[in-house]
């Protein structure tokens, strides 16, 4: 096996660094398999911003598979963080002292909460969703009457906003884009979507936050069009810096994250990397952009097994992303952003929106409780199949007969 006696050691236990551990075991992988992350038991993250959040999920449903499922596969835990890497000597060493050996290294270590740099950006006291640790901070904090202000109306933002309102909070969400998520669902369900904050008591400020001051338990936010929120708590939802610092101080080459190819190894070939971490170069030059969801990370996690077992690499279609608030469920799949725009619309209200290139294939769709919709729209893309526009528009007709 290319992993060598010393097996596989995954630094990071997301969902790519998870689905790495399980792949290689349905391939046949024998040899040693480690997962090493200071939160010992890998579990699910979109759960702590809706599910998890409010209550309903309890906490061993935020586990992707039972415990049992490590010991019957062999898969070793590790509770522990790497603090450096010398890959060509197989060597990762551990903040508690030790160090580990591995013939192949996987880092999947996602990404950091993005601190604001402004006056205040750097406050103790100040809110991020990353860990569960996290949700369960925020979770003791949502209580009627509490007036928390989210920082960011992106994915996370939007969603904690929801699952504070319903909780009783008084919630203020502050963005300077005017319609965030267009490039994730398109200009015509992103309108629709965001107006939904509003409709359920969220203050709303499309504004530039410029400084943060805390006095007693109490935060001012002061936003660049001379307004303020007062607020309990402050949630900074604002993105993630890549962890990049182990791979750049093991040399491996980084540019806002790890670079990886197609089979997501690093420069260093004892090295791969996946999921919020990883930056694919294409074999011409081409960097793309990172992709933060849920099934890239497993797509990522696919492609690394494959790799270190010898196999082909998986074939995955169109980029799929979901994401939930005030009860409508929302799904995207390809390019919101490119081609031209075909919208459904029902009692003059946007449920789906499409994009079309010139000669009339898919390249991208979202729909808003859309059912089975963007999977059938997936089929359309991923076979390019040409649709015709009246019929794309028409909410009479089922999406999956145009897949066929």
């Amino acid at each position: 096996m290319p992993a060598g006696d010393d097996g596989v050691a995954i630094v990071g236990g997301g969902l790519a660094g998870f689905t790495t551990a399980q792949e290689l075991r349905k391939h046949g992988y024998d040899g040693r398999v480690t997962i090493i992350d200071p939160e010992g038991v890998p579990y699910d993250r979109p759960p702590l911003s809706k599910e998890y959040l409010d209550g309903s999920m309890p906490l061993e449903k935020l586990s992707f598979v039972p415990d049992s499922w490590y010991s019957d596969n062999a898969v070793e835990l590790v509770t522990d963080r790497v603090t450096a890497l010398r890959p060509d000597e197989g060597v990762l060493e551990l903040a508690g002292g030790s160090t580990f050996r591995a013939g192949t290294t996987v880092l999947t270590l996602g990404g950091r909460a993005r601190r604001l740099p402004i006056p205040g950006g750097d406050l103790p006291g100040l809110l991020q969703l990353r860990t569960k640790a996290d949700a369960d901070t925020l979770r003791g904090l949502l209580k009627p009457g509490v007036r928390l202000a989210i920082i960011g109306a992106g994915l996370i933002g939007a969603e904690v906003a929801s699952t504070a309102v319903k909780d009783g909070a008084t919630v203020s969400l502050i963005d300077p884009v005017p319609v965030p998520l267009v490039p994730l669902t398109g200009a015509e369900l992103a309108v629709r979507l965001h107006a939904m904050h509003a409709a359920h008591g969220v203050d709303v400020r499309c504004a530039m936050t410029t400084a943060i001051r805390q006095s007693g338990a109490e935060y001012t936010i002061t936003l660049n069009d001379g307004s303020s929120v007062v607020a309990d708590a402050v949630l900074v939802a604002v993105g993630i810096v890549p962890e990049t610092h182990l791979a750049e101080t093991a040399g491996l080459a980084t540019d806002q994250g790890i670079l990886v190819d197609e089979a997501h190894r690093t420069t260093n070939p004892g090295v791969y990397a996946a999921g919020d971490v990883a930056r694919i170069r294409r074999a011409d030059g081409t960097v793309l952009r990172r992709h933060e969801h849920w099934e890239s990370a497993m797509h990522g996690g696919q492609n690394v097994a494959a790799a270190i077992v010898g196999k082909p690499l998986p074939e995955h279609g169109a980029a799929w992303m979901w994401s939930d608030r005030y009860g409508v469920h929302v799904e995207a799949v390809g390019d919101l952003v490119n081609g031209t725009p075909i919208v459904r619309y029902v009692d003059g209200v946007p449920v789906a929106a499409f994009r079309m290139e010139a000669d009339g294939r898919m390249i991208g769709a979202a729909t808003l409780d859309g059912g089975t919709a963007v999977r059938a729209a997936r089929r359309i893309i991923d076979r390019g199949l040409v649709v015709d526009p009246i019929k794309l528009a028409d909410p009479a007709i089922e999406l999956k007969k145009l897949a066929r």
